[in-house]
């Protein structure tokens, strides 16, 4: 997907995709919430507390609310490459600091970042990019940095089925976990955890308690990465 499709669904973006997630029984603030409180547990029982965070894809701004309210003095960098986006981010959070780039290097010099945090985005860049991509985010990182990285697991069938249905989503190519994790270690992260995550739609909420039990199940809507430079 290039920058200017991206600008086009820009305005649209919230309304597409309730639609493809309607089965799924919940809305996009829900997803974007339950990402940020993943991160936040996993760092807490680190003892970590990032000061400086790189939203790597940021589009129109989906995990700003809930980065902000989990961080509320840090520095957040909503970064994408379209610029479309990032107004309607600007628009959303007035109070976000939005930054553009060319889609290959990142305007930041070695170490800016704590944090990194992607959701959902490299099933739209091209695979022979990502681990050019994923290097770029790993030299923003210092040592010591965690990145948390986000993505669609094509093994669920609702998943499958709403990027199939999601107008954005027209050229998305999902990424098995492991292969996903494959390029993280080849872009130079030392470590790698694959855990798959929201087994349960709406109507099964009251089963969520059992989802860290399920983590290693392939089946679940998503997987997360968490690795460390």
């Amino acid at each position: 997907m290039t920058e200017a499709e991206f600008d086009v669904h820009a305005d649209t973006y919230r309304r597409q995709h309730a639609d493809s997630v309607r089965l799924a029984g919940e809305d996009l603030d829900y997803f974007a919430a339950y990402k940020i409180e993943h991160v936040a547990s996993v760092l807490a029982r680190a003892g970590q507390s990032p000061r400086t965070i790189l939203d790597f894809g940021a589009g129109i701004g989906n995990s700003y609310t809930p980065l902000r309210q989990t961080f509320p003095d840090n520095r957040i960098v909503s970064l994408d490459v379209s610029e479309g986006s990032l107004s309607v981010c600007r628009k959303l959070h007035p109070d976000a600091e939005t930054c553009l780039y060319d889609g290959r290097k990142l305007p930041f010099d070695d170490g800016t970042f704590d944090l990194a945090f992607t959701a959902c985005v490299f099933h739209h860049i091209d695979a022979s990019e990502h681990i050019g991509l994923l290097g770029e985010i790993r030299r923003v990182l210092r040592t010591g940095g965690r990145f948390f990285l986000f993505e669609h697991n094509p093994l669920n069938p609702l998943t499958r089925h709403a990027v199939r249905t999601c107008p954005f989503d027209e050229h998305a190519v999902l990424i098995a976990g492991r292969e996903m994790m494959r390029r993280t270690s080849a872009a130079g992260f030392s470590t790698s955890r694959l855990q798959y995550q929201l087994f349960f739609p709406g109507p099964l909420a009251a089963l969520r308690p059992l989802e860290n039990a399920l983590r290693w199940l392939p089946l679940g809507a998503q997987y997360s990465l968490e690795c460390c430079r």
